[in-house]
This record gives structure tokens, sequence and C-alpha cells, in this order.
């Protein structure tokens, strides 16, 4: 198989459930206390949550449900969590404080249009939503082992502590060290990446260990791919201001190691991946994670 074939039937499949993931982070708003919130929170929170996007992790957690032979369906609840985890991120690295961005996804961000303060609020409210879906879930053992899963990708130890971390060392640029990035990179992004996917995972098995290295491989490879595109995408490409990674002097694989050093690392770890795949507990779905590292490499070229 191509790599190019490889490529395209990932994202075949991605698109393939496109509006599934979309009806259900809709029906999750209709359904969900969100109602009865101030109209302007509401908007807030539909602006930052329905403004599109590739949903590359709740993708990987209905992929993962059925990689591990369970009906993706019973994977929506996790995949629209996580997805709200992300859109509530999204909200606050926007705002002036942090990444200071007018645009997401061709878009204004939520604090352009609707304020800081009531940015701050949406931004909140997503995270509360999240954890509201997964413990409506009637299986309460398993709401209770993503919520669980969720709440650590998520927080201080995770994605919020990726970002913390991030923030530090902006300024820092080249004189700071790949292992330094590396562990920004192992929070931040990387890790709500990996455990979309453990999400799904979970609803096969209790022990997700067999595929806990490759997640986190996949996450790593979706951030450092993240680092390439600030530094070669034009902003109507990316739908968000390009290039302010490097002006702001963050510590990224392009600081680090140069534009072809972070393209070789990328491939480096693709090729870590794809070398665990044979020895991953799949009953399908098998060439879309075959076709998955290739997928995210090709971001960047």
């Amino acid at each position: 198989m191509t790599t190019t074939g490889m490529r395209t039937e990932f994202q075949a499949w991605l698109e393939a459930i496109g509006s599934e993931v979309e009806a259900g982070l809709r029906e999750s708003l209709e359904n969900s206390s969100l109602v009865g919130a101030p109209e302007g929170l509401r908007e807030a929170v539909t602006h930052a949550l329905l403004s599109g996007g590739k949903r590359v992790r709740p993708g990987l957690c209905l992929l993962a449900a059925e990689v591990c032979g369970v009906d993706r369906k019973a994977a929506m609840p996790a995949a629209v969590a996580v997805e709200m985890v992300h859109a509530y991120s999204l909200v606050h690295d926007d705002l002036p404080c942090m990444d200071d961005d007018l645009l997401r996804r061709g878009r204004p961000t939520v604090h352009a249009a609707f304020g800081e303060a009531t940015a701050v609020l949406a931004g909140d409210a997503l995270q509360a939503l999240a954890f509201e879906v997964l413990a409506r879930q009637p299986d309460s053992t398993l709401a209770v082992r993503q919520s669980l899963r969720l709440a650590r990708a998520a927080g201080p130890a995770g994605m919020v502590g990726g970002q913390q971390l991030d923030m530090q060392l902006e300024g820092a640029g080249a004189s700071a060290s790949l292992a330094e990035v590396e562990q920004v990179h192992a929070g931040k992004t990387g890790m709500l990446v990996a455990h979309a996917f453990l999400l799904g995972v979970d609803l096969a098995m209790e022990d997700a260990g067999p595929w806990g290295q490759w997640a986190l491989l996949i996450g790593r490879l979706f951030q450092a791919t993240d680092d390439i595109l600030d530094a070669t995408r034009s902003t109507q490409e990316l739908g968000k201001t390009a290039g302010k990674d490097n002006a702001a002097e963050k510590a990224t694989l392009i600081a680090v190691l140069g534009l072809e050093g972070a393209r070789g690392y990328a491939e480096d770890i693709a090729a870590q991946a794809q070398d665990l795949i044979p020895r991953l507990p799949m009953q399908q779905r098998s060439v879309e994670i075959a076709a998955l590292p290739t997928y995210l490499l090709e971001r960047c070229r």
C-alpha cells in the first residue's frame, strides 16, 4: 500500500463519520444543562463547540471502540466529552492572557465575538458539560473510569500542566532543551490526543495497557506536526494566526531542532508507532490504524 493510499483511507473514514460526530455534539448540547443557561453563554458555548474542525479527537475515540470490536455509537458520549474539553482549551488558549489570538478555524475566537469574561465562562461551562455527558451514561463503572481518565489527561499533570510549562518557557526559543520541549508535548496536546483514543478502548478493556504506548506516540506525533505546521503554513491554511510560536520565541521543535530536524523527529515517532502496530490487539479497522501515523505525518508535508 502506498503512503498516499494509507493517508487517504484514514482520512476517508474520518470524513465518513463526520456527520455522526457533528450530530452527537449538537444533541449533547440540546440535552444538557446548557439549555437553562443565559442566552449569551449558550451562544458562546455553541460558537466554540460547533465551529467545525477535523474532529480528530472524537474520531480517535470512535475508531478505538471499533478497533476493539465495540459499536462506535457506544463511544459517542466519550467522543463528545473529549471534544468539549478540547474546545474549552482552545477558548482559554486564545485569550489575551495566553496566546492572544482573534482567529480560530477561520472564525472570530470566542473572546473576540463575545468578550473576554464570557469566553472564560464558556470554557468553564464546556469543561463541566464534558463530565456531565460522561456521568449520564447508564454504565456507572464505565462512566467513572472514563471520567477519571479524561480528568487526568486534561488536568494539572496533563493538558493544563503542559500549557503552564509552555507559558513558562515562552521567550526561551532555541535556548530550550529538547527534553523541555518533549515535556511540554507530553502534556498539552499530546496527552489529550492519546487519551481520546484510550477513552474508546475503555469500552472494551478494563486495562488499556496494550494500547498505552502506541496512543502516547500518536499524541506526541500530533503535537510535533503542530509545531511544524505553525512554521510552514499560512494563516488562511491554518484557520488561525500562523507563525505565532516563532514570534513569541516559544520552546518548540522548530526552535530547538530547526525545520528539517523537526521533520526528522516527527518521522521517527511515526516509525515507532508503525513498528508497534503488529503487536496491537485489533479486531477490525486495522487498515485505518495502520494509516493513522502517516495521516498525522502528512499534515506537515
